[in-house]
């Protein structure tokens, strides 16, 4: 790189990592968090024994699994106001990626739950609990350092798919990145640098996550 390319890294790199930190992050937690409650409720609406809640289920998941999450932004943001409905990027950026992660982690909780050997349920029916008191007090709190390590993986995921919401102009890393290679012309270095400030954020979680699993690991075999 010559000068004045080094110069805009460094003049960039800062607006560019704000822009992680303040748009981001709060977007994939946010997100994640609303989808999390999502997934744990299309979950139970799966194994429950009632048609029309198991078929609403079934149905969203297979919405928005067999279709791309661009598109989803699209209809979300483009579409909408069409009818009347019209979302800052914001929002329609927090609906669609929780829709997504509410469909995608509802077969991790679900499959988590199943898991759960039956003997646990009879055990939990056998001391006088409930369907729902044995579901909370027995079997979601195993089901849930099972599908911690697939769920940490999906919010990693979610992290990177952040990028999506420049294309509904919200203003992350990559329509920050976006804005400067518009003014500078430095597409490929300033690309780049958006990527490695991707990866310093995901390489931190990814630590974070095998600690976790680490500690989960530990609590199961004690």
């Amino acid at each position: 790189m010559n000068d004045r390319q080094i110069q805009i890294v460094l003049d960039s790199f800062w607006p560019l990592f704000e822009a992680a930190l303040k748009y981001t992050l709060p977007l994939a937690i946010s997100s994640f968090a609303i989808g999390l409650v999502l997934a744990v409720l299309t979950a139970l609406a799966q194994i429950s024994g009632v048609r029309i809640l198991k078929f609403i289920a079934r149905v969203y998941v297979w919405i928005i699994r067999g279709t791309p999450l661009l598109v989803q932004l699209f209809i979300i943001f483009y579409g909408l106001p069409t009818i009347g409905i019209i979302l800052p990027a914001f929002v329609a950026a927090l609906i669609g990626f929780s829709l997504s992660v509410g469909a995608y982690g509802s077969e991790i909780v679900r499959s988590a739950i199943q898991s759960v050997p039956k003997g646990q349920w009879e055990a939990a029916y056998s001391i006088g609990m409930t369907r729902g008191q044995a579901l909370r007090r027995v079997i979601l709190p195993q089901a849930a350092r099972v599908s911690v390590p697939p769920l940490a993986n999906s919010f990693i995921g979610l992290v990177k798919d952040t990028s999506l919401a420049s294309s509904i102009t919200y203003i992350e890393l990559f329509y920050k990145s976006q804005q400067v290679v518009a003014r500078t012309y430095e597409a490929l270095i300033l690309y780049a640098e958006a990527a490695v400030i991707y990866l310093i954020f995901t390489s931190v979680l990814f630590v974070l996550q095998s600690y976790l699993e680490k500690r989960l690991g530990r609590s199961l075999s004690s």
